[in-house]
């Protein structure tokens, strides 16, 4: 492992000034670090700098209620995030996705920006924050911007993150109408393991939507507007169309954990469970 140099900052103010000295491809921001020690055991990242960004007085953990969005601060862990009633009660799917990703110890670490910035094709909680349209919050000393997670993650391992930016929140509006949701996933075996693809269903009064991961270089998100997956009386035949065309917009590939034929057929498969799943979520019954 290459020896680097750790800073530990008090403020955003003193992480501002970090950035805007250090070489930014040579940096790595952490909150959990969980995803910085696999790079750096496996020699695929080499940082000279790593900054802390767990005692910041001025960014705390924390979800907050405001206008209409729940706001899920940087250093706010997967465990605080999974036990958060507001976040059950309203966005279900992201517990679920959250709770897949690694082990208790992981997720007791592990932060959702964390997840959201590492930027892996696979990264779980990416299909529950795309059908909720989530943003995240990119902050510097100019100011805030927004954009949404499906336009911040442009590929493997990359993001629109800019040079003297960090991300300090994630933000999702709450729904306007009641939704089933439902996320699922495959991988190789039970227990700690990257998918081998995953998807998110949101099922509405008229529209649904299906975010797939996994199965591209980035997360994307599909919406059938037609009505025919939300409706109860379509037929299955047409369902199945409509599903096919969705899933034929993934690009998935071969490797070691499973070939591309096989991913596209499962995609599939997952696609028509998870649709069932969130249809009765959203008539009331659990799934």
């Amino acid at each position: 492992m290459k020896p680097f140099a750790y800073a530990r900052p008090g403020s955003l103010a003193e992480v501002y000034d970090l950035l805007g000295t250090a070489d930014q491809t040579a940096l790595r921001l952490i909150v959990g670090g969980t995803d910085l020690i696999v790079g750096l055991q496996s020699g695929k990242v080499a940082p000279d700098l790593v900054v802390d960004l767990k005692h910041l007085a001025d960014l705390r953990p924390g979800i907050e209620e405001v206008d209409g969005r729940i706001s899920i601060s940087a250093p706010t862990t997967l465990t605080d995030i999974i036990g958060d009633e507001r976040i059950r009660g309203s966005f279900p799917a992201l517990v679920e996705a959250a709770s897949t990703v690694g082990s208790v110890q992981i997720r007791n670490r592990a932060s959702l920006t964390g997840n959201i910035c590492n930027a892996s094709p696979a990264f779980d909680t990416a299909t529950a924050l795309l059908v909720h349209d989530a943003d995240i919050v990119l902050s510097s000393r100019a100011g805030q911007r927004r954009m949404r997670v499906a336009d911040f993650v442009l590929g493997p391992r990359r993001t629109d993150l800019r040079p003297g930016e960090i991300a300090t929140a994630v933000e999702l509006p709450l729904p306007p109408e009641r939704l089933g949701t439902r996320f699922a996933r495959l991988t190789r075996r039970r227990g700690v393991d990257l998918a081998t693809l995953s998807l998110c269903c949101a099922v509405g009064e008229t529209r649904t939507r299906f975010a797939f991961g996994a199965v591209a270089p980035r997360p994307f998100l599909v919406d059938d507007d037609s009505g025919v997956l939300a409706d109860p009386r379509s037929t299955d035949a047409d369902r199945e169309r409509v599903l096919r065309s969705m899933t034929a917009q993934a690009t998935p590939i071969t490797d070691i954990r499973a070939g591309q034929d096989y991913r596209q057929a499962m995609l599939l498969v997952l696609s028509r469970r998870a649709l069932s799943s969130a249809l009765t979520a959203r008539n009331g019954d659990r799934p």
